[in-house]
């Protein structure tokens, strides 16, 4: 295939795979919507709504490095296309026992941990093979795009499954779901995994690692990595102290500040609509030249940003003052979020050999899964026994101190080797 051939059918997958992710996003968060609604309406229960959380999260953080293996083993498409197969499957199931007996918390539940399975396999897969499909000069536009469609679902649907869910039977919700999961499988299998891949070819006679072999040549390949493994530990830390803000957040507005509901839902608004224009102006500006330093810069402006939602706490605010402050704050969190992820994404695309993509991967999700839940328990206990506005304040603190040091001067520069020679040249032309 040509040059230009290649790079035209670079641009369908571009667009392939930003319609087909925001068609599958938006049914999987209106499905979620009023799955979660339903629970609460038929149980009254916190602990089953708990429940059906736990068989969303507990299967992606086992399932995860499993997922890693496959995608680097076998066909990334085939593997896309057959895990989007399983869930309108998994759908279809819960829509029969819907209609022959009406729907049960066990078929739920059980739908609920197909679908995360299915989710972790078509995700890890996925992000693994953005180099396959797209050129190298558009992995940013790409992991920027697929924000977006993500971001936008996150607006849309809690809307439209809120004016749906008191008109429409949960068949039609069911159905729904369907349809856009059987687009997404159309549209998956116009798509070649493999235009650009650089994934080494399988040599006929090659002794054939074992699973436990290839998920330990992943962890020692990312350990041998120095930047690499910085980049994965500080997502770590990030995953854990935000724990602080996830429970916080919410705890200080609605418990602390009684914040009508209206005006916390468009203060959550505010932040997805912070992603969707960053990932706007990230799509069609240039490729970061420094992604460290900007993601370094970004988590501390992050962390501010964080120990900022303890001030109304600290310092009175009238009702609409403070409506406004934790608006902005939000926006500003969101802008923030894709300014770090996007070309921290880029870099890691780049960095990380195609063979090894899959497991990297699925070692930072299985790691950032099992650590949010964690945070996010310690942090609820924290917030019974101690003052909000301190635990904010120490939680945004540590996590400035722990960038400041993790992504010190001098890692920088080992990640970017021509930072250096750019200030070697500023103070010869000072000397000068």
């Amino acid at each position: 295939m040509t040059d230009s051939l290649k790079l035209k059918r670079a641009t369908y997958h571009l667009w392939t795979f930003t319609i087909s992710k925001l068609i599958s996003s938006f049914g999987a968060q209106v499905y979620a919507f009023a799955i979660s609604f339903y629970i609460l309406q038929l149980t009254g229960s916190a602990t089953s709504f708990a429940t059906n959380l736990i068989c969303s999260i507990l299967p992606r953080t086992l399932m995860a490095p499993f997922a890693g293996y496959v995608a680097d083993r076998y066909s990334r498409k085939t593997i896309v296309i057959v895990a989007q197969i399983a869930t309108t499957l998994a759908i279809g199931g819960l829509l029969t026992v819907s209609i022959m007996s009406g729907l049960s918390l066990i078929a739920i539940y059980t739908t609920t941990v197909i679908l995360s399975i299915t989710s972790t396999f078509s995700g890890v897969t996925f992000t693994s093979s953005i180099t396959g499909l797209v050129d190298e000069a558009r992995i940013q536009r790409a992991m920027s795009m697929n924000q977006m469609s993500i971001s936008f679902a996150a607006i849309a649907s809690p809307a439209i499954g809120g004016l749906l869910y008191g008109t429409v039977s949960m068949s039609v919700f069911l159905i729904m779901y369907m349809i856009a999961s059987s687009i997404a499988i159309v549209l998956e299998s116009t798509m070649n995994f493999t235009l650009f891949s650089k994934r080494k070819e399988v040599v006929e006679g090659e002794p054939k690692e074992s699973m436990f072999q290839s998920m330990k040549a992943g962890l020692d390949y990312a350990r041998l990595q120095s930047i690499l493994m910085t980049i994965i530990w500080i997502s770590l830390i990030i995953n854990f102290l935000f724990g602080a803000f996830q429970v916080g957040y919410s705890f200080i507005l609605i418990e602390k500040m009684k914040m009508d509901s209206t005006h916390f839902g468009l203060t959550e608004g505010a932040l997805a609509v912070g992603m969707i224009i960053m990932s706007v102006y990230m799509s069609v500006r240039k490729e970061a030249k420094y992604p460290l330093r900007i993601a370094k810069w970004g988590i501390i402006l992050m962390g501010i940003v964080m120990g900022g939602v303890a001030i109304p706490l600290l310092i009175k605010f009238s009702y609409n003052g403070m409506f406004a402050f934790y608006a902005l704050l939000m926006f500003s969190f969101g802008i923030l979020s894709i300014l770090i992820n996007t070309p921290m994404m880029v870099m890691m695309q780049k960095m990380i050999d195609d063979d090894y993509k899959g497991r990297v991967f699925s070692i930072m999700e299985t790691m950032a899964m099992a650590l949010m839940p964690l945070g996010m328990v310690l942090f609820g206990f924290l917030y019974d026994i101690l003052e909000a506005q301190w635990i904010l304040l120490a939680s945004s603190g540590t996590l400035i101190l722990v960038v400041l040091i993790m992504a010190r001067p001098s890692v920088v520069r080992k990640a970017h080797p021509e930072l250096g020679e750019t200030e070697v040249v500023k103070v010869e032309a000072v000397q000068e």
